[in-house]
């Protein structure tokens, strides 16, 4: 068959842009024909694949998608596919990999009345409800159970054309039989002494992934134990407002803000802790990287695989609503608990072996491919 995706914006750190070329490369390897439409496109292509990058520019984002819609639409025709699959909301597609959460909920709910009259929102709505109104043929691929619900009651939308996949850590994310020789490796590397404390916290959109609340928490911290913790925070995103909050609490010598990176494995294998009070989140596949590279977590409820954290007892998950409070006493029990930092680890390793957490790819690619479209 041939395939073609659809997607905004592909650079290799996003969580969608992973999940979307785990499954392209799955499609792939089973025999079908991959063609990519998108906006951007970073970094490599991978052989077979034919990446269309839209040549079209517009001031706002919501016009830009549409022009790149229109101009898909053009070449579609020319070009047909036996099937359109979508990372992000918009019509036509035969499938959708729900990366993103309600729309139209949190448009109800978080803004202020006038935002309904807004450009903006007329196209998030209508793009959304050309996914999900019942009358849509769109079949819905859900990692996230607590979004089910709400594209249900704003659409009603059929159940059967909602497949919840399970998560997709990839295998190279566990822990190695080496993984103590390559934490060795990466403290000294930083510099990190044996009595010294590293939180990272991994994820591209600071604002959205808490970073503020992780800032607050580590300048809480009793001054010895401050003393020998570091915050790596990595991510694709401009951390200037971040840096001047950081100053501001005296954690200059503290902090240290990188881009996003391809070896992420061995920084949860180099951590003591991953902090992650994610304002919203639909999922969070870190959680699970930490989780299967026996890095304990603390994480806020929001989260879609926070119950992972809660079921494999590998950390700590905070209680909703938000309380700043409780995040700065988690941390600092914590830091200062060796031992339940082991009893976590061992946890987390021993849940990665039993739980399915690797699978999507192939669910995904199942769905995508079966018979019932349209």
């Amino acid at each position: 068959m041939q395939l073609a995706f659809v997607l905004y914006k592909y650079f290799p750190f996003g969580g969608l842009q992973r999940d979307f070329m785990r499954i392209a490369l799955e499609c792939q390897q089973r025999g079908h024909t991959i063609r990519v439409y998108t906006l951007i496109w970073e970094g490599d292509v991978p052989p077979g694949f034919e990446v269309r990058v839209a040549p079209v520019k517009a001031i706002f984002n919501h016009r830009r998608n549409e022009k790149l819609t229109d101009w898909m639409n053009a070449d579609l025709a020319k070009r047909p596919v036996d099937r359109l699959i979508g990372f992000n909301k918009m019509p036509g597609l035969d499938v959708y990999y729900a990366a993103d959460g309600c729309f139209e909920d949190k448009a109800q709910t978080l803004r202020h009345g006038l935002y309904k009259h807004w450009g903006r929102y007329r196209h998030f709505a209508a793009y959304e409800r050309a996914v999900f109104a019942r009358e849509a043929k769109t079949e819905v691929l859900m990692i996230s159970e607590v979004q089910q619900p709400l594209f249900i009651k704003h659409y009603d939308t059929p159940l059967e054309r909602f497949h919840l996949l399970p998560p997709g850590i990839s295998q190279d994310r566990r822990a190695p039989d080496n993984a103590a020789d390559i934490r060795a490796q990466f403290r000294r590397e930083f510099r990190l002494g044996d009595d010294d404390l590293l939180l990272v916290q991994i994820g591209s959109g600071f604002k959205t992934k808490g970073v503020d609340r992780s800032l607050k928490a580590l300048a809480a911290l009793p001054a010895a134990l401050r003393k020998r913790t570091r915050l790596f925070v990595i991510g694709q995103d401009d951390p200037k407002v971040f840096q001047l909050q950081s100053t501001a609490l005296g954690l200059t010598d503290n902090v240290t803000f990188m881009k996003g990176r391809s070896d992420i494995p061995r920084f949860l294998l180099g951590a003591d802790l991953l902090i992650h009070p994610a304002y919203n989140e639909n999922t969070g596949t870190v959680l699970l990287e930490a989780l299967v590279a026996g890095l304990p977590v603390l994480v806020s409820a929001v989260c879609g695989y926070a119950h992972y954290i809660a079921e494999a007892d590998s950390g700590l998950v905070l209680d909703e609503p938000f309380e700043q409070n409780q995040l700065n006493q988690f941390l600092a029990r914590m830091l200062k608990d060796d031992a339940a930092r082991g009893v976590w680890r061992r946890n987390g390793l021993a849940f990665a072996d039993t739980a399915d957490l690797y699978s999507m790819p192939q669910h995904a690619a199942d769905v995508i491919l079966a018979e019932h479209h349209g």
